[in-house]
């Protein structure tokens, strides 16, 4: 008798400003996955918090209908522990593989709940999903490994003092400066402000989103990015840089208009390409990332060289998002990054649990 395919459970929607990037990135999963190796269970979350398992999904990949440009949160309502899990007669391994952008998926929450429930997951567990969503204590832990990054400051609303943020800002930052919130991605209530009422706006625009406020200087330089693949021993990809079709890579450059440019390889001198990639793996193990992150660099060809931006432990996982692409440059095709994934998952999980809990 053959043995049952392993379930890769594909978590998508959530209750985030980051909802609609989540269905896209869902669909293209499930066109993608290999059916021959997965019993596929696309489950949504609703902005209320409803789980629903896709059953229309389901029944397309069943009859081979090609998926939606967009993964609708529809279908049967489901408990998630028992949806998660299985039915009790089916001995398939079950993965899941949070496609969960933003807060309340990407920021350790979902992850904690996938540890409870004794789960393998793909991705980076709690603390490393939590510290890296939080753009302020990603600067702090960052600086203290000794990776070189942007000046910033930050702002918590009900800490510190809203009178005097703009000034202070501008006189230790200078203008323009980029507001964004801390817990927050996909360029979502990021504004770059050009003067002091701009910058009033910009604050009180990320506070919508976050009670911590992130304010950086502008830095003139390129937008470079590395996708890791691994564990404690990273693989990196060639780097890709970034051609803003607007002021900044925002939102609308990302996911409306596409103006924005990938380039990849970026043009950099092999001495620079090495020094990305090693610097990024530095990075994803400094922030003790798992499975799969993307690290986002600025290079100040005449300054101060490599300069961290951020680190996404779920970026974009489209084929044409910039994770994926910078892996198909690298050699790893876009159906072997699930499966790398999901062997990571696996494996990571063995180890985890094999953690004595006796004293």
């Amino acid at each position: 008798m053959a043995s049952p395919l392993l379930r890769l459970v594909v978590l998508f929607g959530g209750a985030s400003a980051e909802h609609d990037v989540s269905r896209v990135t869902a669909a293209h999963v499930l066109a993608a996955a290999d059916q021959t190796k997965y019993e596929l269970v696309p489950i949504g979350i609703a902005k209320d918090g409803t789980w629903r398992r896709n059953d229309k999904a389901i029944a397309a990949l069943a009859d081979g209908t090609p998926m939606p440009d967009a993964l609708e949160v529809e279908g049967t309502v489901v408990a998630p522990l028992a949806e998660l899990r299985g039915a009790a007669e089916n001995d398939a391994i079950t993965v899941v593989l949070p496609l969960l952008h933003g807060p309340h998926g990407e920021d350790g929450t979902v992850q904690g709940m996938l540890e409870l429930f004794r789960l393998p997951y793909v991705g980076s567990g709690v603390l490393s999903s939590a510290v890296c969503m939080d753009k302020a204590m990603a600067k702090i832990v960052t600086a203290q490994a000794g990776i070189p990054q942007c000046r910033w400051i930050e702002f918590r609303d009900g800490v510190d003092d809203p009178e005097t943020i703009v000034d202070r800002a501008v006189d230790e930052l200078g203008l323009p400066i980029f507001v964004k919130p801390a817990n927050l991605g996909s360029s979502v209530g990021i504004t770059k402000a050009h003067d002091a009422a701009e910058l009033d706006q910009a604050i009180n625009l990320a506070l919508r989103y976050d009670n911590v406020v992130v304010l950086e200087e502008t830095v003139t330089g390129r937008e470079v990015e590395v996708a890791v693949l691994g564990d404690t021993a990273p693989d990196t990809s060639v780097p890709g840089e970034i051609e803003p079709g607007s002021e900044f890579y925002d939102y609308e450059d990302k996911y409306v208009t596409g103006a924005a440019k990938l380039v990849i390889p970026a043009a950099l001198p092999a001495e620079a390409q090495a020094q990305v990639r090693e610097l990024a793996a530095r990075t994803f193990t400094a922030m003790r990332c798992s499975g799969m992150a993307r690290v986002d660099f600025f290079y100040e060809e005449d300054g101060r060289g490599w300069l961290l931006n951020e680190v996404n432990t779920i970026p974009g996982f489209t084929p044409g998002s910039m994770y994926p692409k910078l892996w198909e440059a690298t050699g790893i095709s876009y159906p072997d990054l699930i499966d790398q994934l999901v062997a990571l998952a696996l494996t990571v999980h063995q180890r985890r649990v094999g953690f004595s809990i006796e004293h």
